[in-house]
């Protein structure tokens, strides 16, 4: 469908790609996955053709499109929500006019057999082909569905595309996109402005869209529920696994202690062999034997380790100044804008090293209640902050709020006072922003980037209290898991806006549940909030806020039950009798490949089995036969450890 073929991708002495190819087939659901700055968002770019690689080529077929969501677009304004979404169906406008051309065409030509003829019945029917997969036939339909799908209401339809903030209007942009039903679809951090209400509507569309789509995305349950492919950019080298980013994970590490295990074993064996050609290299009736074995050492083929990207941020943040016993207290408090009520009647308590995560949907009132935390008066009532509460604030759109025109080193050092300005470089290096990266301006950073930035900037001064809205939007994944770690480690106190299940889970103590314009407070942390709810994630927690949806309680028969803890008992000791088989393959095949290798180091033992070639033969198939099992027994325990559970 699209080949990426020996495409490399070199600037300022830096090569970003060296000579990748891959191919998208139709109907793939691929994730990209790497570090931020690996070259997801320009891989994207030249796919799309947006951008032309320094060398190599992407070759796509006759008639082919493809839609393609950035992360930053320009946005169209002046027209109304439901005018700026119906500009997709510009292709089909074009369609419907070339048709009825080729049909007058065909109506007025006598020229029956020639190729001219034949060509513009082809024409005909390919065009009506495309008509039917985009639908011509319910535009508003789809317009509305698509739009509703994404979060916006009918009362929206009619307003102005000026009247919504960007990321409502990247919604817009991206139910433009779907409705154009390109064959290939190309999503770069399509969640980020989305609840979990639209990520599941976004989620089910692809699930069943008829064309490829390649994405990055930041939330690993979007990845796991939608992909069933995974390209790996790391180190200018691009790996493909035929898996979700989860099982990817787990494969990527078998691969790469697979190939060291090999690498460690061939090597032994060249050492030993390079031993005993220094050995009888001086020796002139064993010159011809010491020639045979640099002659099978020229032959062999090196096993090289896949190189892996280390490189991840490292910081941690300062030491918390001691506050107050209490750090933020609402009294009644209540919030409206206009008519609306966000909530009302609010009361709660936060005090000094507490740590909470707000939970809700949309619009329920989490950002509002950030903002009246951070100074916003309340309607009636009040929401106050405590003694010596010092409130490092990091904001959905903290990324976006740099000054673009500023250079990396600038945004920082502005903010930086006294003894903290010598240290802003040690500083920016700790996330990974070093030698000319601190003299790019913001504006050519990734979004991933700029989040870093967005972040460092909140460790210029100390804070007791943190309080971080959608903190991970662009980041990858191992900075999230570090950005966890050193939030684990805060000795103050934190406030969390996350939909981020994976990311929330042991971090906080308690949730405020936002709901119903109220605040309901639970102890424990996310999952055992979702226990309490008696939800299985947040997606649930998202869906049910707008309508409490009857509990129906459905008996399960002893007998099944009793039926089915029978079967699981049969496949554990199934699954244990494989894994002892396993292992007593395992411990005779490492017994027999220890042999060999015991006899290629006696030079007497190898001299008599230099020249036996089914000796050698057998040796690497049991090295083979061992890997397999070794795969396999892994695969047995975890199958195990499901089984028990």
């Amino acid at each position: 469908m699209i080949s990426i073929s020996n495409v490399t991708v070199s600037f300022g002495g830096f090569t970003l790609y060296d000579n990748i190819s891959f191919l998208i087939n139709p109907r793939d659901r691929i994730g990209l996955a790497g570090k931020n700055g690996a070259g997801k968002s320009t891989l994207m770019k030249i796919i799309a053709g947006y951008q032309r690689p320094t060398s190599g080529d992407v070759a796509k077929p006759n008639e082919f499109s493809i839609g393609y969501l950035q992360q930053d677009m320009a946005m169209t304004l002046g027209k109304t929500v439901f005018d700026e979404a119906s500009t997709a169906f510009h292709e089909l406008r074009a369609l419907e006019e070339k048709i009825n051309w080729i049909g007058e065409q065909l109506t007025i030509r006598t020229d029956y057999e020639s190729d001219e003829y034949m060509n513009l019945i082809q024409q005909l029917n390919d065009s009506n082909e495309r008509l039917h997969v985009l639908d011509g036939g319910s535009v508003d339909a789809q317009i509305e569905q698509a739009l509703m799908g994404l979060g916006f209401a009918r009362s929206d339809f009619n307003r102005l595309t000026d009247e919504f903030s960007g990321g409502w209007r990247m919604r817009i942009e991206l139910a433009k996109i779907l409705l154009q039903k390109p064959n290939l679809l190309l999503l770069d951090e399509p969640t980020n402005h989305l609840d979990i209400e639209s990520i599941q509507w976004l989620e089910a569309y692809l699930k069943d869209y008829y064309g490829a789509v390649v994405l990055v995305s930041h939330d690993k349950a979007f990845l796991d529920n939608l992909t069933t492919r995974t390209i790996e950019i790391s180190l200018g080298k691009t790996h493909d696994y035929k898996a979700n980013y989860s099982r990817y994970l787990e494969l990527r590490k078998e691969r790469r202690d697979t190939q060291s295990a090999a690498a460690k074993n061939q090597q032994k064996f060249i050492d030993k062999t390079e031993q005993l050609i220094d050995k009888y290299r001086a020796k002139a009736n064993k010159a011809s034997f010491a020639q045979s074995l640099i002659k099978k050492l020229d032959k062999i083929e090196v096993i090289e380790v896949d190189d892996e990207d280390t490189q991840a941020i490292r910081f941690r943040f300062p030491p918390a100044p001691r506050s107050g016993t209490v750090v933020v207290e609402a009294a009644q408090a209540t919030k409206m804008y206009g008519d609306k009520t966000i909530f009302a009647d609010v009361d709660f308590m936060i005090a000094r090293e507490d740590r909470i995560a707000l939970v809700g949907k949309n619009g329920e009132g989490k950002s509002t209640m950030i903002r009246l935390i951070n100074g916003e008066p309340t309607t009636s009532g009040s929401v106050k902050i405590g003694f010596s509460v010092s409130v490092g604030y990091f904001a959905q759109d903290a990324a976006d709020m740099l000054d673009p025109d500023k250079t990396v080193f600038d945004t920082i050092d502005e903010l930086a006072i006294g003894d903290v300005r010598k240290q802003v470089r040690g500083l920016l290096g700790s996330f990974l922003f070093s030698g000319d990266d601190i003299d790019k301006k913001v504006k050519v950073l990734s979004g991933g980037e700029r989040t870093r930035l967005a972040l460092c900037r909140l460790l210029l001064h100390p804070h007791n209290l943190l309080i971080l809205d959608e903190p991970t939007n662009h980041l990858d994944m191992r900075s999230k898991d570090v950005l966890k770690q050193a939030l684990m480690k805060f000795d103050g106190t934190l406030i969390v806006v996350s939909h981020d299940r994976d990311f929330l889970q042991g971090l906080t103590s308690k949730v405020f549940e936002f709901r119903n314009k109220t605040v309901k407070q639970h102890i424990g942390d996310v999952y055992e909030f979702l226990k309490t709810r008696k939800l299985d994630n947040l997606a649930d927690l998202e869906l049910r806020s707008t309508q409490e949806v009857k509990k129906t309680v459905v008996e399960t028969p002893k007998n099944v039950a009793n039926d089915e803890r029978r079967q699981n008992d049969k496949d554990v000791r199934q699954l244990k009798s494989q894994i002892s088989k396993a292992e007593n393959e395992i411990a005779k095949l490492e017994a027999e490949i220890k042999a060999f290798d015991d006899k290629l180091a006696d030079s007497n033992e190898y001299q008599k089995i230099v020249n036996d070639k089914a000796a050698f033969a057998a040796y690497e198939t049991k090295k083979k036969t061992l890997e397999q099992v070794m795969g396999d027994w892994g695969n047995l325990l975890t199958k195990l450890e499901e089984a028990e559970k």
